[in-house]
């Protein structure tokens, strides 16, 4: 379970330096969090979502997280824009009795955005695959 905060590391922005959070809406499946102390007009958001499909052997939970960023346009200085990213994880729940498969795609994912070849995790966005996120390169 998500703590009502986060503020204790858990997230960092391109800097490296810790950016803190707290509860701002919360339903059955899904939390958002807002960023403390943002402009109102400029929030940031990071949610976390859950949905169950299928039963049995066919159950899945597709769970997502995501960061959105709403900032002014530095083309004409005046409008605000949202950049996005999200995580989606499809885990087959009802065929497996450890997370492991599951655990692993992820650490992989992770470890393509966040390193470029060492295990130095990068928070710049110079990541072998963050680059490519960022970059729209193939």
């Amino acid at each position: 379970m998500l703590s009502n905060n986060l503020n204790t590391n858990e997230v960092r922005n391109a800097a490296g330096t810790e950016v803190e959070f707290q509860s701002y809406s919360q339903d059955k499946r899904e939390r958002i969090f807002a960023k403390i102390g943002e402009t109102p007009a400029l929030p940031v958001r990071l949610s976390v979502k859950h949905q169950e499909v299928g039963v049995g052997f066919k159950n899945r939970r597709r769970s997502m997280v995501r960061v959105d960023i709403t900032s002014i346009s530095t083309v004409d200085s005046v409008t605000p824009v949202v950049s996005s990213f999200y995580v989606v994880g499809d885990i087959p729940v009802g065929a497996l009795t450890t997370i492991a498969p599951a655990a692993d795609a992820l650490a992989m994912l992770l470890s393509f955005v966040g390193t470029n070849g060492t295990s130095t995790l990068l928070y710049d966005g110079t990541g072998t695959g963050a680059s490519a996120l960022l970059a729209g390169s193939i």
